[in-house]
């Protein structure tokens, strides 16, 4: 990993993957005059698609949610460079993909002061040929073993005590190749012990219900079980 650092800005990246301006990587206006943006997503605000020349990648500026996120849409105060969202997270799926649990490959992150407050960005690779589960359970049902993956995917994760705080079926992808994967990090953290990881798993299960009545997945309380089969052997 290098960095570029100043009194305003931090960059952190991974120079074996990036062939572009790391001071402009950040910076949609920058890929958007290359002519190398292949697509956007709406969220909390645009998740720009880049091509870089050796992956296609997902440029994300980090936004609040909730009510304090009308007020101030994407200022955090700022305490350290190491503290910030961008740097946390570019961290975490590091350590993550070292244990072989399948997440994005971080690429870079960038926090830029503003006095007490900064604002923050990641650069990650996007997964190819990859759909969440809401999109494929719209669809048709998952197979015993597709839910048996899922599990397992999770539980690796849980074996580096990283703690998914907001874990739902829009945050779990499945390639075309039937490989399970696990984004959006933002927020999330290593933490001791075993009593959260009950918590991942509710979240995860209240995430089904939900959608369920929202989107009509297909989706029924019996096939939790499929994923949760082998719970304990990690």
């Amino acid at each position: 990993m290098k960095i570029i650092r100043n009194k305003k800005q931090t960059i952190w990246y991974d120079d074996s993957i990036l062939n572009d301006s790391p001071e402009q990587c950040c910076n949609p206006n920058y890929w958007q005059q290359q002519n190398r943006i292949i697509g956007s997503a709406q969220g909390r605000g645009t998740t720009w698609f880049i091509a870089l020349e050796k992956m296609d990648a997902a440029l994300r500026h980090y936004r609040r949610g909730g009510l304090f996120g009308k007020l101030i849409k994407d200022h955090y105060l700022f305490t350290s460079w190491e503290a910030t969202r961008s740097h946390q997270e570019f961290q975490l799926l590091k350590v993550l993909r070292s244990a072989s649990v399948n997440v994005p490959k971080p690429i870079a992150a960038r926090a830029t002061k503003r006095t007490f407050c900064y604002q923050a960005d990641l650069l990650s690779e996007k997964i190819p040929n990859a759909r969440d589960l809401v999109a494929i359970l719209q669809e048709k049902p998952l197979s015993e073993e597709m839910y048996q993956k899922i599990g397992n995917e999770i539980r690796k994760m849980h074996a580096v005590q990283v703690n998914h705080t907001d874990l739902n079926i829009h945050n779990i992808l499945i390639d075309d190749n039937d490989k399970v994967w696990i984004i959006d990090f933002d927020k999330c953290y290593q933490q001791k012990g075993d009593d959260w990881k009950q918590s991942n798993w509710d979240r995860l299960q209240r995430s089904f219900k939900k959608e369920v009545n929202k989107r009509q997945i297909h989706w029924s309380e019996n096939e939790w079980s499929h994923l949760l089969s082998d719970h304990h052997t990690m």
